[in-house]
């Protein structure tokens, strides 16, 4: 049994929120259920009320990221009984996922994300290719209710096409306020994102699929026909089967797909 950790002031600036809820934490290590001889790392440790259920689930194998100097001593106190602890200082935006994994197993990627950071980290990983088997991450509601949406859906947008390019996504569970000292003034849940083994719809050209991604969705309420114009025009789209008068919001990404391939075919964002 680890040690335990001394008090902690929450930091606004890093965004923290400690898990306190037994309860969760027993439904999240459940959902992630860690296997022996897998590779997991936990972002944001924190005080350890994760750390430890899933080091023990983990057989004593787990590595962790975490920025906030003071946290980092207790953890090594907490868990100085687990040689297979290891603790990486830094900030997870920086660390270059596929130098960790090295020659190893994918990584399994857990955490309780702090809400500034977690949607670019989230598109951090993404990029991160093969070397992430999954991620199991709690996030503010209204990230996950974006991260799970369906095309035609108020929450479908860029950020919905971009991890469901990459990952089946599904969320799995809420947590109310009252689970974390301090309370957030929010939902939260927890969301799974299982990268795809293969893309069901693969885009000639990720960066420029992205960008016309971006551009689409810059105006809502916009259609199609005015947030691309000067890019495509209406009957390029009428001749890829999708109607120049619809909004962004409805389009899936097989559609967005078919409309970067285009371009791609047509010259845009090659390399001169």
């Amino acid at each position: 049994m680890a040690s335990r950790p001394a008090v902690h002031r929450a930091r606004k600036r890093f965004g923290q929120n400690f898990l306190r809820d037994a309860g969760v934490i027993s439904r999240i290590v459940h959902a992630i259920h860690p296997r022996t001889g897998e590779r997991l790392v936990e972002i944001g440790p924190g005080q350890g009320a994760l750390t430890e259920p899933l080091i023990e689930a983990a057989e004593g194998h787990l590595e962790v990221i975490e920025l906030d100097r003071d946290l980092i001593p207790g953890l090594r106190v907490q868990f100085f009984a687990y040689p297979g602890f290891i603790i990486h200082e830094g900030d997870a935006l920086k660390v270059d996922f596929r130098v960790l994994r090295g020659e190893g197993e994918p990584l399994r990627v857990v955490g309780n994300l702090p809400y500034n950071i977690s949607t670019p980290l989230i598109m951090h990983l993404l990029q991160a290719g093969d070397a992430v088997a999954d991620m199991h991450f709690m996030l503010q509601k209204e990230v996950v209710d974006r991260l799970a949406a369906e095309p035609g859906g108020p929450e479908w947008g860029r950020l919905s096409v971009m991890a469901q390019y990459h990952c089946r996504v599904e969320s799995l569970f809420k947590v109310p306020p009252e689970a974390f000292v301090p309370r957030p003034k929010v939902d939260s849940a927890i969301v799974r994102l299982t990268p795809h083994a293969a893309l069901p719809d693969r885009a000639t050209d990720e960066v420029l699929l992205f960008d016309l991604v971006r551009q689409a969705f810059g105006q809502r309420r916009k259609t199609l026909r005015n947030n691309l114009k000067g890019r495509i025009d209406a009957a390029e789209l009428t001749a890829l089967d999708i109607d120049p008068g619809r909004r962004p919001q409805t389009l899936s990404i097989a559609e967005f797909v078919r409309i970067a391939n285009h371009l791609a075919e047509a010259g845009e964002g090659e390399t001169p």
